[in-house]
């Protein structure tokens, strides 16, 4: 079997391609346009707002709730290029007026900073003022959110309300003072894009809520695993049909009444598809799930989903090489429960690594699949306890380097789940042992940035690259005008 080398899968490229030719459809349809003839360095501003608006309403399909885009990149990475995303557009809409005074500001500084006041005072532009302050304040809240004091959906709330109106007063901007876009073809486009974030947010607020009311899901049992850990066995209601998904995805879950998107969360399934309903392990570890294992039998639940490509179906290989942290243990136990139900021939090695001895889950389930599956087992804990088949430390090199003793590294994946800083630290002393960066997978639903493996840096630099192709096309603008 062949597996795919390099930094990008073919999903990514297209994806990438797409966002920086439609990023420059704006600017070519402004090029067509008649104009007052304006200094380059105001070429290049009008190019910035136009980019910056642009990418502003994309943010809102880059928000990982799309499969079509989350289902060929992964969360991980889509979160990823929705937070830089948001710095870069953010650093171009301040630019955008900056811009626009420098040759003013060059020639007579006080007459610039006169300018700038006008941009930011006169009731004219208070629209594009507007979308300033709010694309700001969405950036720095979204930076600071681990040390606001908001409970999590006050949060995700405002963020949806500062997005739209940092589009649609910038769109408003666009149109009523814009240099091109006030009238003729880019006028209509501008319209067409407050319509699609209009659609977008009924489909995500609107849509989907009715179908969490619409479709719902009934809770069959709450079963303790492991030390404030649950497993929730979830099955269709009445007229509900069987979610078809891949094992290793994620769902987004409510329950009971608060059936709506701002109060989902995520977690993945620890289940196949082999069997009817889903099986969710969660682990209590704040306001949501501090009272998972208290829902009553027979509870709503809603589901949205499925989501991701934590699976062996997006990425082939040979072998499997399966880690888990911690509650990171869920999708795992989900490919590990399929692989079983399929019968499937390939070299397993699984290790779950957690604190302490009574954080592990389903043990008894992991040693059975030791009978049925070419599976090697390794299991441990930080802290030393009496169980026959545990080992006291870390996921460290020579343990990683025992579990992939026999198999072929770049015909190997590896999927890895769990806390940030074990996710960076096993992946990076992969790539040491010799397994190629593209045969690494891991999920985290952790975008703090504050863990960053050498797989992170790397998309980083790619991401950024998109960047640098934008940049290249505001200066091809202002150049040819």
């Amino acid at each position: 079997m062949t597996l795919l080398t390099g930094p990008f899968r073919p999903g990514g490229m297209a994806l990438a391609a797409t966002y920086i030719l439609t990023a420059a459809l704006p600017l070519l349809l402004a090029h067509g346009q008649s104009a007052a003839p304006m200094d380059r360095w105001e070429y290049a501003a009008a190019a910035l707002g136009m980019i910056a608006l642009w990418g502003m309403a994309v943010q809102f399909v880059t928000s990982g709730r799309f499969e079509a885009l989350s289902g060929k990149l992964g969360i991980d990475k889509i979160m990823a290029f929705h937070k830089l995303a948001a710095i870069w557009l953010g650093l171009a809409v301040v630019l955008h007026p900056l811009v626009y005074i420098l040759p003013t500001w060059l020639e007579d500084p006080e007459l610039g900073w006169i300018r700038l006041r006008f941009y930011l005072t006169d009731p004219a532009y208070r629209s594009g003022v507007i979308s300033l302050a709010a694309l700001l304040v969405l950036i720095g809240t979204s930076l600071l959110l681990d040390r606001l004091p908001w409970p999590y959906e006050a949060w995700r709330g405002t963020h949806i309300v500062l997005g739209l109106v940092a589009v649609l007063a910038g769109l408003h901007h666009a149109v009523a003072v814009g240099r091109f876009g006030a009238e003729g073809p880019l006028a209509w486009f501008w319209t067409l894009v407050a319509l699609a974030v209009l659609g977008v947010v009924a489909v995500l607020y609107g849509w989907r809520w009715w179908l969490l009311h619409r479709r719902p899901w009934r809770l069959e049992s709450v079963t303790n695993r492991a030390d404030r850990m649950w497993e929730l066995d979830i099955q269709p209601a009445q007229g509900t049909p069987q979610m078809p998904y891949q094992a290793g995805q994620f769902v987004w879950m409510t329950e009971g009444a608060r059936r709506f998107p701002l109060f989902d969360h995520p977690f993945s399934i620890a289940d196949s598809p082999a069997r009817d309903g889903l099986s969710l392990l969660i682990k209590e570890a704040g306001d949501f799930t501090s009272k998972i294992g208290t829902l009553p039998e027979g509870r709503a639940i809603g589901i949205d989903g499925p989501y991701g490509e934590f699976t062996l179906e997006a990425h082939p290989a040979d072998a499997v090489l399966l880690i888990g942290g911690g509650v990171g243990i869920a999708p795992v136990l989900g490919i590990l429960r399929d692989m079983v139900a399929r019968g499937d021939k390939r070299p397993v090695r699984l290790a779950y690594a957690v604190g302490q001895p009574q954080n592990f889950a389903c043990l008894d389930e992991l040693r059975a699949a030791t009978e049925s599956l070419n599976l090697q087992l390794w299991l441990l804990s930080e802290e030393q306890a009496d169980i026959p088949d545990l080992s006291q430390g870390r996921l460290t090199r020579d343990r990683l380097s025992d579990m992939l003793n026999g198999l072929t590294p770049d015909r190997t994946r590896a999927f890895i789940c769990g806390p940030g800083p074990m996710v960076v630290a096993v992946s990076d002393t992969l790539l040491d042992i010799g397994m190629p960066m593209s045969n690494v997978i891991y999920e985290r639903f952790d975008y703090s940035g504050n863990a960053r493996s050498r797989l992170d840096r790397a998309r980083t630099g790619r991401m950024l690259s998109i960047g640098a192709a934008l940049l290249a096309i505001v200066t091809g603008f202002a150049l040819s005008m």
